[in-house]
């Protein structure tokens, strides 16, 4: 794939048992939205190829990739969250459709990031039908591109982190009440 990691850094960084807390989320929440910020901007380069199409399936290949590596760095895809408690495993995936995270703990597929893509069809369209026009058209694609797969990539992003939040407190909320003599 395009933008898988090295095994050499793959085993350097192992992924969390447990989803990540405290400041550790935000400092998660920054890597990920630069890891967007990259991708986007790939995104943008292969927009601006004038070939119709290339871009969506690029676009869907590069955004199903981004989407499993940003639940991974947060402790939240679909392998870590089966390795919970099975009261923890219930509770990420209740945090998870509270705060609308269609992505978050799931085996992501290229249809479900289709299903995505297709909530955002007429930015969709408008970029492939600009590059009909010459270099102004490409240039609009791009952008159009760039904007698109940052705006989404950001939105999951900050899904995992709100689950993040929301798992670390029912934890504290848990780790209160379990210290409290009945």
């Amino acid at each position: 794939m395009l933008f898988r990691r090295k095994k050499k850094e793959a085993a350097a960084a192992e992924p969390p048992v447990q989803p990540v807390r405290g400041s550790e989320i935000e400092i998660v929440r920054e890597r990920c939205r630069e890891m967007v910020r990259k991708r986007a901007l790939v995104s943008a380069g292969v927009a601006a190829v004038p070939l119709p199409g290339v871009d969506i399936l690029s676009d869907l290949t590069t955004f199903t990739v981004l989407v499993e590596e940003v639940n991974r760095e947060f402790g939240l895809s679909q392998q870590q969250i089966e390795r919970l408690h099975p009261r923890m495993r219930v509770l990420a995936y209740q945090a998870a459709a509270s705060v609308g995270g269609m992505l978050v703990g799931k085996l992501v597929t290229k249809t479900l990031v289709l299903q995505l893509f297709k909530r955002a069809g007429i930015r969709i369209a408008a970029k492939t039908v600009t590059k009909v026009v010459p270099i102004a058209g490409q240039v609009a694609s791009a952008a159009i591109g760039f904007a698109l797969f940052r705006k989404m990539g950001y939105q999951h992003v900050d899904a995992c982190a709100k689950v993040a939040r929301e798992l670390q407190k029912i934890q504290v909320t848990d780790a209160g009440t379990a210290q409290v003599p009945v």
